[in-house]
């Protein structure tokens, strides 16, 4: 038993030696102009100046630049990302929403925002780094939700010059109030309020609001009366449409282990744009983990382990699109 526990021990130190920065990289604040307040992230170069630079736009809820969030994800995934692409040569911008954690102050109300208004934020970021960093452009990567703002502020306008293209990682292909019906669907437990569930996105889809009081004590944080407007203008969104008229090179990556966005949508992002790289990655879920099984528990315990590294693949699907001249270290 000792003999076990000194093993995991070990593997423990490596697991948390390899999440630390390489050597020579800089990791440090970095600000952009927000509603009200500047909007904040963290900048991590590698000691070689002139890297390319991927800006990590969050998923969704209250995501933190790190990829945690509190309720329930401390996978540290865009932390990771930024560590081993900073090994690669490749710096990376990773950001709070704005009226979150860092950038608390930008709004006075986090929860009244729209995917129009994170997007703007995307241009915001973009303009700085070129400013601090002097890159001619800026990879967009948008993860989960992260990557339907990443589309929308890839649309026609003077802004979308500075962005070299996307990188849209475990991203819905069809309207978000689709890929909630089935998330819905698929959970037998949900039998006794799916009517009322399914009858709240339709209304949200056209434009109308939900009337909470009327609904299931557990939908209620769902459908929050905070939230209706985000909600209309995230269900407004169709990321087919979007990736079919951005005119950016596109990486579609997706996990085929991911329990919330499917390789079903991927493969309807890369019909839409036929130009786009479409990677999948055989034991990788959401949060870009290796899951080896089917329980979904062994799958969500990974969103609780900021030990565990990246999955295979993850990292150099990445490099590749964004500095495909750069050799492996």
């Amino acid at each position: 038993m000792k003999a076990l526990l000194l093993a995991l021990a070990a593997v423990a130190a490596s697991l948390a030696a390899a999440a630390q920065p390489a050597a020579g990289t800089r990791d440090k604040p970095i600000e952009a102009r927000g509603p009200l307040a500047p909007l904040k992230g963290t900048l991590l170069s590698p000691a070689k100046p002139g890297a390319p630079v991927v800006l990590i736009v969050p998923g969704s809820g209250p995501t933190d630049r790190e990829g945690n969030n509190p309720l329930g994800v401390n996978a540290a995934t865009y932390k990771l990302l930024a560590q081993d692409l900073a090994a690669r040569g490749i710096a990376t911008v990773r950001i709070d929403k704005r009226g979150m954690f860092g950038s608390a102050k930008a709004v006075a109300d986090a929860n009244a925002v729209t995917i129009p208004d994170y997007a703007a934020d995307v241009h915001s970021w973009v303009g700085t780094i070129r400013r601090t960093t002097g890159v001619p452009c800026v990879w967009v990567l948008g993860h989960s939700e992260g990557g339907l703002v990443a589309l929308a502020a890839a649309q026609s306008g003077s802004e979308v010059q500075g962005i070299c293209g996307l990188l849209l990682v475990a991203t819905p292909g069809r309207p978000l109030g689709q890929v909630l019906r089935d998330q819905l669907r698929a959970n037998p437990a949900n039998a006794p309020i799916l009517d009322q569930a399914l009858a709240a996105i339709t209304k949200l889809e056209g434009g109308g609001r939900v009337d909470t009081a009327s609904l299931h004590p557990a939908l209620q944080p769902l459908f929050n009366e905070s939230v209706q407007g985000f909600l209309i203008s995230a269900f407004a969104q169709d990321p087919a449409r979007l990736i079919a008229t951005t005119q950016k090179p596109v990486l579609v990556l997706q996990g085929e282990r991911d329990l919330q966005v499917g390789v079903q949508d991927a493969r309807l992002l890369a019909q839409a744009k036929p130009a786009a790289q479409l990677v999948l990655l055989p034991d990788t879920n959401h949060v870009l983990k290796v899951v080896v099984t089917d329980d979904p528990a062994a799958n969500m315990a990974t969103y609780a382990n900021p030990g565990q590294p990246l999955a295979p693949g993850v990292v150099d699907a990445v490099a590749r699109f964004v500095a495909p001249g750069k050799p492996r270290p």
